[in-house]
């Protein structure tokens, strides 16, 4: 195995990328949790946002583009949820499930007809003087918009929650939707937004996957990005820098089996290609054992007005 053929410049700058959809997910997951709603769907608006995302942006010749059509469409797709759970009180883990199934099956039908089509470029940001520094350059300051656009959501997430005031009616409405509504907070209303936002920020990572990594459309291409997404979100403890870290850690161990692939490791591929999901499980299984949640109280519990 050659290990010298890894460049750690490269190998960090990839990590920065593969962790960016997960991370646009997860981010947007935490805040519909803080607001006492499990969304299992996540996976089901990913590939929902991939797909429109990836046919807008070719029938525009517009990434940009691309990606608000498909923050828009999962964020629509994630109203259906929303509408099914708050305002009709269906069970949120089997409309979750069900959501998925939909994304999963719409996506397949919207997408037949771009299979084997390239992407529209998407070009990075050239920082005069920054970009062109010796290691960290190439690092932190020669990546798409994207990547600095997830991390500035992370920034202002984080913000939100802890010094705005609908941050704190927000995460009172996860904590405890009775005494939210008892003080007069409109607890659907909150939740229906919080709903919003994280099919948007699911919408956001999907088309990052068809326009950017990939950058083409091949069916079930989130490939179990959604999940990754969801476990993240337990691993983070529902809080946004964690969010972050647990994306990037995700990130790293997708692209150094990559790395330790090409470098000819003797670990067999199938089991390198498992590794992300398995530590994912490990981490998860960690945390339950050891009792470590800090969930929001509400979450996933129905609320009516009448109770």
């Amino acid at each position: 195995m050659d290990l010298s053929s890894i460049s750690p410049a490269l190998l960090i700058a990839s990590i920065m990328v593969s962790a960016t959809p997960i991370l646009l997910a997860a981010i947007g997951e935490m805040v519909v949790e803080k607001s006492g709603v499990l969304n299992l769907g996540v996976e089901g608006m990913m590939i929902t946002g991939a797909v429109v995302g990836f046919a807008v942006a070719v029938n525009t010749t517009s990434p940009v583009m691309g990606f608000v059509g498909a923050a828009l469409a999962a964020a629509l797709l994630s109203m259906a949820f929303g509408v099914l759970t708050q305002f009709l009180l269906s069970n949120q883990v089997a409309t979750g499930l069900g959501l998925t199934l939909v994304g999963l099956g719409l996506s397949s039908l919207i997408g037949k007809p771009y299979e084997g089509m390239k992407a529209p470029a998407f070009d990075k940001i050239h920082i005069p003087g920054l970009s062109d520094l010796p290691f960290f350059g190439k690092v932190l300051f020669s990546h798409d918009p994207m990547v600095y656009v997830s991390l500035a959501l992370v920034l202002a997430v984080w913000a939100f929650l802890k010094f705005t005031r609908a941050g704190l009616i927000l995460r009172a409405v996860g904590e405890s939707h009775d005494s939210a509504h008892a003080l007069g907070y409109k607890v659907i209303r909150v939740r229906l937004m919080a709903i919003f936002f994280g099919g948007a920020c699911a919408g956001l990572g999907g088309a990052y996957l068809s326009l950017v990594r990939v950058p083409q459309w091949t069916e079930g291409l989130t490939a179990g990005a959604g999940w990754i997404a969801l476990a993240i979100v337990v691993f983070a403890s529902w809080r946004a820098g964690r969010v972050m870290i647990g994306a990037y850690l995700f990130g790293g161990i997708t692209v150094l089996q990559l790395n330790l692939q090409a470098a000819g490791s003797n670990v067999p591929v199938a089991l390198l290609s498992a590794s992300p999901y398995l530590i994912t499980i490990l981490v998860l299984v960690i945390i339950s054992v050891r009792g470590e949640h800090g969930a929001p109280a509400s979450l996933g519990r129905a609320f009516h007005a009448s109770s």
